[in-house]
């Protein structure tokens, strides 16, 4: 069986917020037990390993984003065109999974002195579950791990942390034609951001020239409040995600939402708080999008998956190419770790 047709019975499941989640670990379990790999550990999450000593671990997501209707072809079956492979996933990161399972399947493990544990997680593009969940519960990761999300087959060793928040103002409802009965959350809101959009023009000019885009990053996502144009709003949420470049900017972001609540007095909830990582070295490439890189403690840790990068938009591909090639990288790290 070869990478392309893991990939194809991959594709099949739907795994939008994890819907068919059952089914592809049940798939995934199934050929790696043909292998000779043990069950470790199974909830929504599918750990699985070969050989007692694992000095090498392969990381990846099953879940998907929505397949819209503004794709060509039909997102859960994959499609070849050329040298393109199309299909929901393909690159984030169905891809990089059907490379974990062909290389170690083609390995002979009764060779090598030591074995690799895989972990298949859930929940990656809305809330990190899965991977929280192993967190949780203290399930020791190898030395070495590879995540394979989606690089165009670069060695990724870094990538930037993610701060987003859900700020809450309350006001008073009144009468538009006597504005001056109620307090307007959605105002508060708008001053609030003014300050805080202050505070991050100052923070953006330090720099790490390791990202690509290398200084922390604000969006202001969302701001929603008020009911009726004649009536004062008495409340108004807004979301903000911050991409950081290093871990002082992170305490710092949360001290200054701090200090702001104590002047506006706001509510608000962390919705995701992953630090950044980047491996001490001049020569480190970086991501700009999170993955759960970010998320583990081994001392070793890089991104490396399929291309090109283009993950949640329509009609998503990868070249076969970088398929295969993606295969026998992943077999030249087995064989470097595991001798």
């Amino acid at each position: 069986m070869q990478a392309k047709d893991i990939l194809k019975n991959l594709v099949r499941f739907d795994t939008y917020k994890d819907k068919e989640n059952e089914r592809i670990m049940n798939y995934i379990q199934e050929i790696l037990e043909e292998k000779g790999f043990k069950l470790e550990y199974r909830t929504k999450c599918l750990i699985m390993s070969i050989n007692e000593k694992c000095n090498l671990g392969f990381l990846g997501h099953t879940d998907t984003v929505q397949g819209g209707s503004d794709w060509i072809y039909n997102p859960l079956e994959l499609i070849q065109i050329d040298n393109k492979l199309y299909g929901l996933g393909v690159c984030d990161m169905k891809g990089g999974i059907a490379a974990i399972l062909k290389s170690v399947l083609d390995t002979d493990w009764n060779k090598l002195n030591y074995g690799i544990k895989l972990f298949f997680t859930y929940d990656e593009e809305t809330g990190f579950g899965g991977i929280r969940e192993i967190n949780r519960l203290n399930i020791k990761m190898p030395e070495n791990m590879i995540i394979g999300e989606p690089t165009n087959n670069e060695i990724m060793n870094g990538s930037k942390g993610l701060l987003e928040f859900k700020i809450d103002f309350k006001g008073k409802s009144a009468h538009s034609s006597n504005p001056e009965n109620g307090i307007n959350a959605i105002e508060q809101c708008m001053e609030f951001l003014e300050e805080l959009k202050n505070f991050y023009n100052t923070l953006k000019l330090e720099t790490d020239n390791r990202f690509n885009i290398p200084y922390t990053t604000m969006n202001i996502g969302k701001v929603e409040g008020g009911k009726s144009i004649n009536i004062v709003p008495n409340s108004c949420t807004t979301y903000i995600d911050f991409r950081v470049i290093k871990e002082e900017h992170r305490i710092k972001i949360i001290e200054t939402i701090n200090s702001l609540q104590e002047k506006y007095k706001f509510t608000y909830q962390i919705i995701n708080d992953i630090k950044p990582f980047i491996a001490e070295s001049g020569k480190s490439k970086t991501t700009n999008f999170i993955t759960e890189a970010s998320c583990i403690q081994s001392q070793n840790r890089c991104i490396l998956g399929t291309g090109p990068i283009n993950p949640h938009v329509a009609n998503e591909y990868i070249t076969i190419e970088s398929l295969d090639k993606l295969v026998e990288q992943y077999k030249q790290a087995i064989n470097k770790f595991c001798l």
